[in-house]
């Protein structure tokens, strides 16, 4: 049994933006605060550690009840962001979900720095749930290479495996690159999020695209065919 293991955000789709939105009304509504953040990181990084990071920025104590307020407060807004916004299932990539979904030696992961509610809300907002079974995601874990072990662990669970034959990670950002080696995954890169295709070939993955428009030859690189 193969896994491939994808992203989301800059991978599958850009939201245009609803994220960052949402927690900017998380924290008016939650915390009266809105002046601007600047500086905090938000590619390839969990949200976990962007939400502390932010709550450090405006001098908010980091402890549960804080924590709590602001993240039940950013998923209630996070749909009405997502309508709000022009965001988009980017090229390819329900094509090639379609096609991988179809080998039955092939099961679809998440490895993604979105808290789970999150991602099933962006998810399902673009009709791309029904292609994945659980995976790793950002609630809990600080670095992204521990997000690519827990979404290993929990997808040999979910198949009752010790192991897999090929474990593949999909993603946009040198994290994910980075987060792949972690687990031994042959990565493919794609330059659809905000780094380029240079800034992507220097952490070598494995294979490198501009986007998945090209969905036959894509196909042809993942086990199962």
């Amino acid at each position: 049994m193969a896994l491939c293991l994808f992203d989301i955000d800059g991978t599958l789709l850009s939201s245009g933006g609803a994220g960052q939105a949402a927690m900017e009304v998380a924290l008016e509504s939650t915390f009266g605060i809105t002046t601007p953040t600047d500086g905090i990181s938000v590619a390839g990084r969990t949200d976990r550690a962007i939400v502390s990071d932010l709550l450090n920025f405006h001098g908010i104590d980091d402890v549960e009840s804080s924590w709590t307020r602001f993240v039940d407060a950013y998923l209630a807004q996070l749909p009405r962001e997502l309508s709000a916004r022009a965001g988009m299932i980017l090229p390819g990539v329900e094509e090639l979900l379609a096609g991988l979904h179809q080998r039955e030696q092939l099961t679809l992961g998440l490895l993604t720095g979105n808290f789970r509610r999150g991602a099933e809300l962006k998810l399902g907002h673009y009709q791309l749930a029904e292609y994945f079974s659980g995976g790793g995601f950002g609630d809990h874990h600080f670095d992204r290479d521990d997000v690519a072990r827990e979404a290993l662990a929990h997808m040999r669970e979910y198949l009752a495996v010790e192991t897999a034959s090929e474990v593949w990670v999909i993603g946009d950002t040198p994290a994910d690159v980075k987060c792949g080696r972690a687990i031994n995954a042959t990565v493919v890169a794609v330059a659809t999020g905000m780094y380029s295709m240079d800034d992507l070939e220097a952490t070598a993955p494995d294979h490198l695209c501009e986007d998945f428009a090209d969905v036959e030859l894509l196909l042809g690189l993942f086990p199962g065919e």
